[in-house]
């Protein structure tokens, strides 16, 4: 049987993506006011304030996906004598180049975020700013906020401080090849970037050490683990070629561990300065007996009243019995607690938390090329450290809030629908072939399974009844839909 050949292509993805976005309230496309305001900026951003401090000999480094040129933020740590580690995290100075209320700033504002799809990025800034101007670029000077933090020899956070510098990047690294080199499983990555900087194989090893340190206390006081589905698809030019799993793995682990940290610092900082903030929140789970339901048909029990330890231990047990199914168990866990939200946070007021992280004080500060609460952070920093009123009033602060927890929930189902349109289309020339799958869930409107291989999701139209959720079973494509990211199957 030959295989029919794909009747849609990249440019279709493109198509699709740009009407989702219009549709859930992005845009898609930059405005002539902000061509017109970025023909303007001529320079990488540049301060003669005495107040900030020249760190451009400390070996930085960035770490981030293989194809990203929107560095945000660079690494550094030095071992201390007594054991303690100290650690900088160089955040890129956003603000330095993107005034409050310029047409950019405005696009920003409204989009909140980049939206990430495999056919084409829509950036929340243009990328000579996002990809160059303010991106922590290798071998570049430029403008950062950077937080200072001493651990102690158990990991403990001792003490942290904020203050602006000029920092350089020197080494461009990705996560799959120093997870790699970390595991013993490759050479030191990219010899004209880490080998041939002296020093920087020990940097790296500090900095993972201190990292698995953070992790293991977080896990400890009941921070959650989960493993996301996140297929990410490869293209051979216009053609969908395959879709990838995108793996957690060390490098990951160690740059999630430093930005927690840093948003945590960033957070206390400014409460220290009794300055309002955006915190970024999952609020305790109002559905925890929901969760407990599902941890009975597992035969565990965790009690009446919502914790984060009981949870994570219970997370933990099933990662280990049965890791192929465990991402399901994540998801299903995920839509159970609730979205995360960004909130006002007065001085003096109640703290909401961070359920899922285990934390109190947590604010979005490490990503302001392509996240906008970042970047309200980093003018609530700026001003804080100048002795400046705050740029923002509680009363803007607390509507940028509900705006940004909207539209980053928008870009998120655009990014969904996008990645089953993907799917879609990778599968479209499939008809007829069987694949071995997974039963991911069971609801009013039917029976939905995860493929193997390739990992795409899709529904089983028949052939469902004696099946449940976890089961294996081999199932045949019987129908696609690229404009609707819709995959059909049958058991057999």
């Amino acid at each position: 049987m030959h295989a029919k050949p794909p009747s849609h292509h990249r440019s279709d993805l493109v198509r699709i993506a740009i009407h989702a976005m219009a549709e859930r309230g992005l845009q898609p496309e930059f405005s002539s006011a902000v061509e017109r305001q970025l023909a303007g900026i001529t320079a990488t951003g540049h301060s003669a304030d005495p107040a900030v401090h020249d760190l451009t000999t400390l070996l930085w480094c960035s770490i981030d996906n293989d194809d990203s040129m929107d560095l945000d933020q660079l690494t550094v740590c030095e071992p201390l004598p007594n054991g303690s580690v100290r650690l900088w995290v160089a955040i890129a100075d956003v603000d330095a180049l993107v005034p409050r209320d310029t047409p950019i700033d405005h696009h920003a504002s409204t989009n909140t975020t980049s939206v990430y799809t495999s056919a084409r990025i829509f950036p929340m800034l243009p990328e000579r700013l996002s990809t160059d101007l303010t991106s922590l670029n290798p071998h570049q000077d430029r403008l950062a906020m950077v937080t200072e933090m001493v651990f102690h020899p158990d990991g403990a956070l001792a003490g942290s401080t904020v203050y602006r510098a000029r920092v350089r990047n020197q080494a461009k690294l990705a996560y799959d090849a120093v997870s790699a080199w970390l595991d013993g499983q490759g050479d030191l990555p990219a010899a004209a970037a880490a080998a041939a900087v002296p020093g920087m194989d020990a940097q790296l090893r500090t900095q993972d050490a201190l990292a698995q340190q953070l992790r293991a206390r977080r896990h400890g006081e009941g921070s959650l683990e989960f493993e996301s589905f996140q297929p990410r698809v490869v293209f051979d030019g216009e053609r969908v070629s395959a879709i990838h799993l995108q793996e957690h793995n060390r490098a990951r682990q160690l740059i999630e561990e430093v930005m927690i940290a840093t948003n945590t610092c960033t957070a206390r900082y400014l409460a220290g300065r009794g300055v309002a903030s955006l915190r970024r929140v999952v609020r305790s789970p109002e559905r925890w007996l929901r969760i407990v339901g599902v941890a009975k048909e597992y035969g565990e029990v965790l009690p009446n009243e919502p914790d984060s330890k009981a949870l994570e231990n219970f997370l933990a047990k099933r990662r280990r019995a049965d890791p192929l199914r465990f991402p399901d168990l994540s998801l299903v866990i995920v839509k159970l607690m609730g979205r995360g939200e960004y909130v006002l946070e007065s001085p003096g007021g109640p703290p909401v938390g961070h359920f899922g992280l285990a934390v109190s004080d947590y604010t979005h500060s490490t990503a302001p090329n392509r996240r906008f609460p970042d970047l309200i952070t980093a003018r609530l920093l700026k001003a804080a450290l100048a002795h400046q009123p705050a740029p923002y009033s509680n009363a803007e602060l607390a509507e940028l809030a509900t705006h940004c927890t909207r539209q980053e929930d928008a870009a998120q189902k655009v990014e969904r629908q996008m990645r089953k349109s993907e799917a879609a289309l990778l599968l479209e020339s499939r008809i007829g072939e069987r694949f071995d799958a997974i039963v991911t869930g069971n609801a009013a409107d039917g029976m939905w399974v995860r493929l193997l291989n390739p990992p795409a999701e899709g529904k089983l139209l028949r052939g469902a009844s004696a099946l449940k959720v976890g089961d294996k079973v081999r199932v045949k494509l019987v129908a696609t839909n690229v404009e609707r990211g819709f995959i059909d199957f049958e058991a057999g």
